[in-house]
C-alpha cells in the first residue's frame, strides 16, 4: 500500500445498483477523471454520470501535530499530503476497510455504498489512541460529468446550509444538493477554496486532458475516543444521524464476503444491475464508462443471472429488454436507456439468452414466457424487416459493415471501421443457424408441425451455404465474406459456430476450429482478438487514444470470448478438458487482487504478461467466466 506504484494500478468499485458508483485508487488516490466517491447519474441534466465528492480527506490531530491521510497526486508528479504512508493494512473480503497507524493512533475506515440510494457511507474507528484525538474531513467537490473536468470559477455557489450534524450545498443550478453529515455533533469551519491543478494520469496515458481544480468548502471537526466508531454519509437527500449506524450494519450484513473467486464474481456481478425508479432492470455493460448495451445485455445476461441461480433477475432484465426489442422490430419510439438496439445481432444473441433460459428452466417455461418473442424474432428477421439484416436466397444473413461497425468489433478512426466486418459475417450466420434449430425444436414440441418443418427446411439450406460460405482449406473460417471479398484473417468469432448448441460443422470441422484457436488465439486471459500471424497484429493497448482504437480488435485477449472456447472444448471433449479448464479459469483467479479489486478488467494485451487494460469492470467478462464455472459443475457429473 505504500509503494505507489503498486498502489496505483488497483482499483476499487462499489456500487448502488441504481447506475450510481464511488470509485478510487487502494489508496484514495483519484487516478481517472471517472474516479470520485460519490457519483451519480443526474437525469435531469443529461443521461451521464456526474462526479458530485471527488474526495474526503481525513487529518488526525493530537497535541495540536496534524497527520493528513489523504493522497492526491498535482503537476509535476508531485503527491501530497502522502498520508498513504500511514496506512498499515487494506481489507475488502466484505467492506473495503483501510487501517491507519499515525504513532499511538489505530484508526479504521470501513467503506460501504447504500443500495438503491445515492449514498456513500464511511465508518471510522479509533481503535487504539494513549491521548485526546480529533478528526478533521475535508471534502474535495466536483460537480461535474465524468466526461469533463471543473476549474477554478466565479459562477460556483459557495452558499450552503447546516442541516443535521453536516451541511448541504450545491454548486450548479441543475444539480441535486450534496448532503454531508455525520453520526455524532461536529463543528463546520467555513473555508472556501480551489485546490488547482489536481491530475489524472489514466487521463494522461490516453493523451487526453489530465487535471483540474476541485472546490473545498471548508472542514468538518470532532472529537473522538477510543474505541468509538463514527459515521460520515454523503448523499443527494438527508439521513437522520441516528438511522447511521443500523443502516451501516444492515448494509454489511447484506453483502456476499468476497473469500474465494467465486464469491468475487457475484459480488461483481450484482454491480452491473441498475434499477430504476419505475422499477425497469438493465444490465450496465461495465465500470466506469459503459452505459447499457443491447448486444452486451443479451450476452452477459445468462451468466451474471442464470449461472449464480438468479433466475427471477434474468426475467426483469428480460422483461426490460423485451419492450425495447419489440419496439425496435415494430418501429416504435424506444425508452433510450438501452443503447444500439438496432445492431443487426441483437435479435440473434436474444434468442441465444432465452435458449440459456430454457436449458435452466425447461423449454416448457421458457415457452410459456418468451415463446411470441422467438416467434416475433424470427418473422422479423424472414419478412426482411431489419434495416441492416439481409436474408439471401442461400439462407444466409448479409449485414453492410463497411461504413459503420455492426458487430461487436466496433472500434472506429476517423469514422470508419478499424476492421470493416461486412457481408456475411461468421457469428452472426452461426447465431441465425443456432436460432433456427432451437425455435424449429420449439415449434415442434408445442404441436406446430408445419412450422417447424419449414424452419427445419431453412436451417438445413444455412447449413450446407454456411460450410461452403466460411470453411476454408486450412482448417479455420473465413472471419467474413462479401461477393469476392473473403477476410482470411484469424479471428475468434469461428469459434461460435462451435460453442453454439446447434452448429452447421461437423466433428471434424469443429475440431479443427478449436485446435487453430488453441494453437493462435488462446492466452491465459481468454481469446486473442486476432492471431499473431495475420497482419496488423497489434496486441499491446496503450498510447493515445486513437492508437487504442488500432489495437482494440487487433489482437487482445477478451475473458467473455474464453467463455465460448472453453464451452467448445468441454461440447466436444467432455470430461477429457475439464482440468484444462481449470488451468484456465486460474488465469482469471489472480485478476481479483489486481487491477480493479474482484472483478475483471475490458480488455487484456494480447502479449505477456496480458496486462489488464480499458474500463475495470466488464460484464461480459465477469457473466462468461460464471458461465464457465457452471459448465464445468455439469460437465464434472457427467459420465
Amino acid at each position: 500500500m505504500t509503494n505507489l506504484q503498486e498502489s496505483l494500478v488497483r482499483e476499487f468499485l462499489r456500487t448502488n445498483r441504481s447506475g450510481a458508483y464511488s470509485s478510487s485508487t487502494l489508496v484514495d488516490c483519484n487516478t481517472r477523471k471517472y474516479h470520485g466517491l460519490l457519483v451519480v447519474p443526474v437525469p435531469e441534466l443529461d443521461d451521464e454520470n456526474h462526479v458530485l465528492l471527488s474526495s474526503l480527506d481525513c487529518t488526525v490531530i493530537q497535541h495540536g501535530a496534524e497527520f493528513n491521510l489523504g493522497l492526491h497526486k498535482y503537476q509535476g508528479n508531485n503527491f501530497s499530503p502522502n498520508g498513504h504512508k500511514y496506512i498499515r493494512e487494506f481489507d475488502a473480503t466484505k467492506v473495503p476497510t483501510t487501517t491507519y497507524r499515525v504513532g499511538g493512533v489505530i484508526l479504521q475506515k470501513e467503506v460501504i455504498f447504500q443500495h438503491y440510494e445515492d449514498r456513500i457511507l464511511i465508518r471510522y474507528t479509533l481503535v487504539d489512541a494513549h491521548s485526546a484525538t480529533t478528526l478533521r474531513f475535508r471534502p474535495f467537490l466536483a460537480f461535474r460529468s465524468v466526461r469533463q473536468f471543473t476549474h477554478e470559477n466565479a459562477t460556483a455557489s459557495r452558499e450552503y446550509s447546516e442541516v443535521e450534524n453536516g451541511i448541504k450545498t450545491c454548486m450548479y443550478a441543475g444539480y441535486p444538493d450534496l448532503y454531508m453529515q455525520f453520526s455524532k455533533k461536529n463543528e463546520f469551519i467555513f473555508q472556501p477554496d480551489w485546490y488547482r491543478g489536481i491530475e489524472y494520469p489514466k487521463e494522461q496515458e490516453r493523451g487526453y486532458a489530465s487535471n483540474e481544480d476541485l472546490y473545498v468548502p471548508g472542514y468538518f471537526e470532532l472529537p473522538i475516543k477510543k474505541g468509538e466508531s463514527i459515521i460520515f454519509a454523503a448523499s443527494t437527500s438527508a439521513i437522520k444521524p441516528t438511522a447511521m449506524k443500523k443502516l451501516f450494519d444492515d448494509e454489511v450484513n447484506d453483502r456476499v464476503p468476497r473469500d474465494n473467486f467465486y464469491h468475487c464474481l457475484v459480488t461483481a456481478a450484482h454491480q452491473f444491475h441498475r434499477k430504476e425508479k419505475n422499477h425497469d432492470r438493465y444490465l450496465l455493460a461495465g465500470y466506469p464508462w459503459f452505459k447499457c448495451r443491447a448486444r452486451d445485455t443479451f450476452i452477459a445476461l445468462p451468466g451474471l443471472t442464470l449461472a449464480i441461480g438468479e433466475i427471477d433477475y434474468f426475467e426483469k432484465v428480460m422483461m426490460t429488454a423485451e419492450r425495447d426489442l419489440r419496439a425496435f422490430m415494430e418501429e416504435k419510439p424506444l425508452s433510450g436507456k438501452i443503447y444500439e438496439m438496432e445492431q443487426p445481432d441483437v435479435p440473434l444473441w436474444a434468442v441465444w439468452a432465452m435458449q440459456q433460459y430454457a436449458k435452466e428452466v425447461g423449454r416448457d417455461k421458457c415457452f410459456e414466457m418468451y415463446g411470441k418473442l422467438l416467434h416475433q424474432i424470427i418473422k422479423y428477421i424472414l419478412d426482411g424487416k431489419h434495416p441492416n439484416l439481409r436474408l439471401d436466397d442461400n439462407g444466409l444473413l448479409y449485414s453492410n459493415g463497411k461504413d459503420k461497425a455492426v458487430t461487436w468489433m466496433n472500434s472506429t478512426a476517423n469514422g470508419k471501421p478499424v476492421v470493416p466486418r461486412s457481408g456475411y459475417i461468421v457469428e452472426f450466420n452461426a447465431l441465425w443457424y443456432n436460432a433456427l434449430k432451437f425455435c424449429a425444436l420449439m415449434a415442434s414440441e408445442k404441436g406446430d408441425a408445419k412450422g417447424a418443418e419449414k424452419v427445419e427446411a431453412l436451417a438445413a439450406k444455412v447449413k450446407d451455404s454456411f460450410v461452403e460460405t466460411f470453411v476454408n482449406e486450412y482448417g479455420y473460417l473465413l472471419d467474413y465474406v462479401d461477393g469476392t471479398m473473403m477476410d482470411w484473417s484469424v479471428r475468434p468469432n469461428m469459434i461460435f459456430a462451435v460453442a453454439l448448441d446447434y452448429s452447421p460443422l461437423n466433428q471434424q470441422q469443429m475440431k479443427s476450429v478449436v485446435d487453430i484457436c488453441t494453437r493462435e488465439l488462446l492466452t491465459p486471459k481468454g481469446l486473442r482478438s486476432l492471431s499473431p500471424k495475420s497482419g496488423g497484429y497489434n496486441p499491446i493497448y496503450v498510447g493515445p487514444q486513437t492508437q487504442r482504437d488500432y489495437a482494440y480488435h487487433q489482437g487482445t485477449a477478451w475473458p467473455w470470448l474464453g467463455g465460448f472456447y472453453m464451452e467448445a472444448c468441454l461440447k466436444l471433449y467432455k470430461r477429457s478438458r475439464l482440468s484444462f479448464v481449470e488451468r484456465q479459469m486460474v488465469g482469471y483467479e489472480d485478476e481479483m487482487d489486481y487491477h480493479a479489486i474482484g472483478t475483471i478488467s475490458e480488455l487484456f494485451d494480447g502479449n505477456p504478461p496480458f496486462h489488464g487494460r480499458g474500463a475495470m469492470s466488464f460484464a461480459m467478462n465477469v457473466a462468461e467466466i460464471l458461465r464457465t464455472l457452471k459448465l464445468m459443475e455439469k460437465y464434472s457429473y457427467q459420465k
